[in-house]
């Protein structure tokens, strides 16, 4: 019998993933797919070329709309290629690692290269999750990172809500990024995974801690009671991280509260959720509000936290006097889509069934 390839491993193990979870791939997986395991073998069984060290497999740019599978492609990718230099991250985490390892070489003449030397080593397979732009710092940077990336050869699996030309969206900044997404285009093959399932509601994850929280309307003082939860009203303290001090409240070595106006309308970052996620893994986020009548800011920090909350498996509670329908009503925030999905996996506990209605 003829020996498989690498590629036609990589697929079978795919499409063997997707039938444990009880459905079949989608046309667009299926494209996906095939194209992931071209990438595999490429990576496993260069041709003499790139044996020779004349160029590499060329990357992979996955994006669609929320719950069509990505991560599910990337994650399963990444488990069954069998090669050693690799690597996955979310976004949000590689970033603050990078910002952290380019400070801890400042004084180099190139801090970037410096940074994904100690980062990455060798890696040849670096696997992007959930990435997405609209902070105009983070783009220069990402501009600065792409190229490097593409300068050592390493192949990047990227997963999106966006194709390039919908990164950094806001018409301020993303005249200024066409750049990179042209850089983008020349070295990523661009692959559309946009079936009309949203797998998220077709599937049940009701064991996953994430959902084990809940979204809490209007957030009395018999829900709180109910779930456990702190009244209403509660004595802060500030609690350090990266330096610097955020209001909130500790409530045992598992759990961690704050209200929106606390952290998401304070001077926080995303590196501040990503080293919180690090202590805590139940989080209170109270006093939620519309989320059309907070700041811009606000509105991306909640967004960002909700990546975050959600990639790392936390179990969250989301209490807010509005309905879901309502405080996610009118706000115009990138990456709304996503968040509007994530939040809506969680438990209700409502004073009526006004679930369906949203």
């Amino acid at each position: 019998m003829k020996r498989r390839s690498p590629g036609n491993e990589l697929v079978a193990a795919i499409e063997q993933a997707a039938q444990a979870k009880g459905y079949r791939l989608d046309t667009y997986q299926a494209a996906a797919t095939e194209r992931l395991g071209e990438l595999a073998q490429g990576l496993l069984s260069p041709s003499l070329l790139m044996q020779l060290g004349y160029g590499t497999p060329r990357s992979l740019y996955l994006w669609g709309p929320v719950g069509r599978g990505k991560s599910f492609l990337l994650d399963t990718f990444f488990a069954a290629i069998p090669l050693q230099q690799k690597r996955r991250v979310h976004f949000h985490a590689f970033f603050r690692e990078l910002h952290q390892r380019m400070f801890d070489h400042a004084a180099t003449h190139d801090a970037m290269g410096a940074a994904l030397d100690s980062l990455l080593g060798n890696c040849r397979l670096l696997c992007f999750d959930e990435f997405h732009l609209h902070d105009i710092g983070d783009a220069m940077l990402i501009s600065r990172l792409f190229k490097a990336l593409f300068k050592r050869h390493c192949v990047l699996v990227v997963t999106s809500n966006y194709p390039p030309q919908g990164l950094l969206p806001n018409p301020l900044y993303h005249e200024r990024f066409l750049p990179t997404i042209e850089l983008i285009e020349q070295h990523m093959d661009i692959q559309s995974i946009a079936g009309d399932v949203d797998y998220r509601t077709s599937t049940n994850a009701s064991a996953d801690a994430f959902n084990q929280g809940a979204f809490i309307c209007p957030g009395n003082a018999e829900q709180r009671r109910s779930l456990g939860l702190p009244p209403g009203a509660v004595a802060t303290e500030a609690i350090t991280v990266n330096h610097r001090a955020l209001t909130g409240l500790v409530l045992d070595e598992t759990t961690v509260y704050f209200t929106f106006a606390q952290l998401c309308e304070a001077a926080s970052a995303t590196m501040d959720y990503l080293a919180l996620v690090d202590r805590y893994d139940c989080w209170i986020l109270d006093a939620v509000p519309r989320l059309s009548s907070a700041s811009p800011a606000g509105q991306q920090r909640f967004l960002n936290l909700i990546d975050v909350l959600y990639d790392r498996r936390c179990t969250l509670f989301l209490i807010s006097e509005v309905e879901f329908s309502q405080m996610m009503d009118a706000c115009e925030a990138g990456d709304l889509a996503r968040t509007r999905s994530r939040v809506s996996q969680l438990r209700w506990t409502l004073p009526t069934l006004q679930k369906a209605t949203h």
